[in-house]
């Protein structure tokens, strides 16, 4: 990298409801059409950004992870208050950090998790509208948690890649995929290395499935070694999908701005939201 320029690590976090997603798109509606064009006009340079993980239409972030490299000086703390200035309300940096050329928000990351809130009652609150997924049928939690183990560990997920997944391959290693009950609403944890397209979604589908009674445990484990994305369970609502966290290794300096406790998924959800 040119010694003239530095390495800008951003956290950043915002309701999806309203955009077409995280990547740029030829009507200028995502979130990182916002972005650069705040960062051009922050920095006085057209700035490229590189993500950790590219969010769906609809899907939220508490902790996206992105990369700029630019020629500017500015102290940390006005790359916070000068974009977000810049930025709807509905996206917001949460924090900047300078890291080593070595950095990559994708490729330097060592696990992604997703969390999934849905609740579970008969008529949806108006006020969780777009932040949280809904059914209304009675789900046995622990069928599902009993049909999520089958997910865990490295697996080929061709049962649940979307069918323009552009991921050179479908192999994944699922470290947690946990389901908690809190009154109505269900968490779904999820944490592995990296993600397919609509990956996640697709499990949450397919899970609902056996929470309803529609197929028994064992059918995850089929779904799962069919690897064919006709066995499992239409693609879940978007509403209810937040990418909580990233991890790098420790070295990069990063572990301070992680805010998302997998242990306590769902205080953590709420305090960020």
């Amino acid at each position: 990298m040119n010694d003239n320029l530095k390495r800008i690590a951003l956290g950043i976090a915002y309701h999806g409801v309203g955009y077409n997603g995280w990547q740029t798109q030829s009507d200028g509606n995502t979130v990182q059409d916002h972005l650069e064009q705040a960062l051009a006009s922050f920095a006085n340079e057209p700035l490229a950004t590189i993500c950790a993980g590219r969010t769906d239409t609809g899907v939220h972030a508490l902790n996206q992870i992105v990369h700029i490299d630019t020629r500017a000086v500015r102290r940390l703390e006005s790359w916070v208050r000068g974009l977000n200035a810049l930025l709807p309300d509905t996206i917001r940096v949460r924090w900047a950090h300078e890291v080593s050329p070595e950095f990559h928000a994708r490729f330097a990351a060592t696990s992604r998790t997703y969390v999934y809130i849905l609740r579970n009652e008969r008529v949806l609150a108006p006020s969780w509208l777009g932040r949280a997924g809904w059914d209304f049928r009675p789900l046995d939690i622990p069928s599902m948690q009993a049909a999520a183990q089958y997910l865990v560990g490295q697996h080929d997920f061709s049962a649940f890649r979307s069918s323009i997944c552009q991921a050179a391959s479908p192999v994944r290693t699922l470290e947690q995929l946990s389901i908690e009950q809190h009154g109505v609403f269900i968490v779904f944890t999820l944490k592995a290395n990296a993600f397919l397209h609509h990956m996640v979604r697709n499990i949450i589908g397919s899970l609902v499935y056996v929470g309803k009674g529609r197929y028994p445990v064992e059918w995850m484990e089929q779904v799962l070694y069919a690897k064919n994305r006709s066995y499992a369970a239409p693609t879940f609502m978007s509403d209810g999908l937040y990418l909580a966290d990233v991890e790098y290794p420790s070295h990069f300096g990063l572990d301070a701005y992680r805010q998302f406790d997998i242990q306590h998924p769902f205080s953590s959800l709420l305090q960020a939201c």
